[in-house]
């Protein structure tokens, strides 16, 4: 084993027992080396086999995983596939830690976050309560946690989903392990808060010198942390080496889609290129520019003039306490155009959103539709306008009900609203909206479980078009999606609003999204906007610190100033 390299991937293949007869590959011999005191990417789009490798470091792949004898994963000169439970115990948390995407989902929430800190410390180090309970101040402390003291005794659901991302990392580094495996650990997170983790992960690499595998599918953000990438795609490992070689001269098509498929802050193609282009005709660079903006002269379909909405806690047995979501928020939406919606969470950018359609009571103000107070309407008399105002959400397979077949998911809404004169000519419909939005007929049959998470959000996108719409609220509809799936969802949305004259407003935290698809941006900070302009000009020239400190956070990718090894 060299002496340059921490941990060493030989061969690896992982086979899943799907069931009696059947088997499926997800990792297929791939090998890779993480170095001392370096920081090692391994970048894919979601079932490329990224996670299914960590987990295998990790001796945490499911009872139904296979790996054949000729795979090796050697730390320390000895073969962790080969080593005992009791072993792999041992290394888990004080030699080998991970983070994993979702904070929420590995905390324990009946425990204070400080007491879950502290079992790490008494089990692998051995330190007695008082003790563990000391360190985990100190660690929160290290991470960022302001007020360190008081949120040690705070639980998982009191902390914002940066400070549980934070709390994670605590956790990970209390041992001081040799490696550190972050696996998705900025994924639908705010960018000032996605920069502030990478941040810290890089600080805490060199302060304690940890080797660090970092998973995730977004090259922009690899180019701002790591030293060395491993590009996987289908369990295979299409190209590795230094980012500085990685970014510069990309050999395989696969890396190359990664890398032109994301939104770019200096130029706005009319189409965003797909994975498809650069695996079949190696791609092109040659993409004419979409014009942006809005104009005096544009017609406005929708205008919000000082709309509020309030919040009203229970505190104590009696008591409430007003917290003020959105305030005195004024806007207008040309028809045709996209209004992208800018803010960190907590910003009231969705309550914005589920208030115009008055799924959350206004407490104040006015939203015009075509001139028409929506706010001052009966319930029977908003049915019509229902239809004509659609919003597709962040997570499709929580919006979709899992025992309909993607007909009835479509079928349905026509059926309640009246939109076809029988069954079969709403099937008709259903058909050609499936086609439209990139889908096979054979969909129509099939249930929500049995697509993907781009194709599932394709499906809610083709269940807001059955009430043909004349505005569609996005919210976050892209943001956890893999950067190729992410760009044919943005393609499908301004095809249709080519050819549909549709309205958005495109509710997101990711600022390099927002610019590729809107023509004005309105920033939101505590319910308050900040600034709303014309697309180009927010980036070009922003007025206000809070947007500058936005638009400084978005990942920048390799950077050529930062040394590489």
């Amino acid at each position: 084993m060299s002496e340059d390299n921490l941990l060493q991937v030989q061969d690896l293949r992982v086979t899943f027992q799907v069931d009696k007869h059947s088997t499926f590959e997800a990792v297929k011999g791939i090998s890779f080396d993480i170095p001392v005191n370096r920081t090692m990417a391994l970048v894919g789009e979601s079932g490329s086999g990224k996670s299914v490798s960590a987990m295998a470091i990790l001796g945490l792949l499911p009872d139904n995983a296979i790996i054949p004898a000729t795979s090796r994963i050697l730390y320390g000169g000895a073969d962790l596939l080969k080593a005992t439970p009791e072993r792999l115990q041992d290394i888990r948390g004080k030699d080998i830690s991970v983070i994993f995407q979702e904070p929420m989902t590995s905390l324990n929430p009946v425990f204070p976050v400080g007491e879950q800190i502290g079992e790490v410390l008494r089990l692998h180090m051995g330190m007695t309560p008082r003790a563990a309970a000391a360190r985990a101040v100190e660690l929160l402390s290290e991470v960022g946690i302001p007020d360190p003291q008081l949120r040690v005794r705070s639980f998982p659901h009191e902390l914002s989903g940066g400070q549980q991302q934070r709390v994670m990392i605590a956790m990970a580094i209390a041992c001081e392990p040799k490696l550190l495996i972050a696996d998705e650990p900025t994924t639908a997170l705010d960018v000032t808060i996605q920069k502030q983790i990478l941040e810290l992960i890089a600080g805490l690499q060199e302060k304690h010198h940890m080797s660090v595998l970092f998973i995730t599918h977004d090259l922009g953000v690899v180019g701002e942390i790591a030293d060395h990438v491993v590009v996987m795609q289908n369990g295979v490992v299409q190209e590795q080496g230094p980012v500085r070689a990685i970014f510069e001269r990309p050999q395989h098509p696969y890396t190359k889609a990664l890398l032109e498929c994301r939104p770019r802050l200096d130029r706005r193609p009319m189409r965003l290129p797909v994975i498809e282009d650069f695996m079949t005709s190696g791609g092109s660079a040659n993409y004419d520019e979409r014009p942006r903006g809005v104009t005096a002269g544009d017609a406005v379909i929708l205008e919000v003039k000082s709309l509020n909405k309030t919040f009203f806690l229970k505190e104590g047995f009696f008591g409430k306490r007003a917290v003020p979501a959105v305030k005195d928020v004024s806007f207008k939406l040309a028809r045709g155009k996209t209004l992208g919606l800018v803010g960190e969470s907590g910003s009231g950018k969705t309550t914005v959103g589920l208030t115009l359609m008055r799924l959350h009571d206004a407490t104040s103000g006015e939203v015009l539709f075509e001139g028409r107070n929506l706010l001052g309407l009966s319930d029977k008399e908003m049915m019509a306008y229902r239809r004509r105002i659609q919003i597709i959400f962040q997570n499709p397979y929580a919006s979709l009900n899992p025992r309909f077949t993607v007909g009835n998911i479509l079928t349905e809404p026509m059926k309640i609203h009246g939109i076809g004169k029988d069954q079969k000519e709403r099937v008709e419909m259903a058909f050609h909206l499936l086609s439209r939005v990139g889908l096979p007929e054979a969909s129509f049959y099939k249930y929500p479980h049995e697509f993907s998470g781009g194709q599932r959000q394709r499906i809610a996108i083709a269940r807001c078009l059955t009430m043909k719409p004349d505005v569609l609220i996005c919210d976050e509809s892209v943001s956890a999606l893999d950067v190729s799936v992410q760009a044919q969802v943005l393609n499908l949305l301004q095809d249709l609003q080519d050819e549909y004259g549709l309205s958005y407003i495109f509710i997101s935290h990711d600022l390099a999204v927002v610019k590729y698809i809107s023509d004005e941006i309105m920033v939101m900070n505590q319910g308050e906007i900040v600034e709303i302009a014309n697309a180009d000009e927010i980036y070009l020239n922003p007025k206000q610190d809070y947007t500058r400190k936005l638009l400084a956070s978005i990942p920048k990718g390799w950077d050529a100033n930062r040394a590489v090894a």
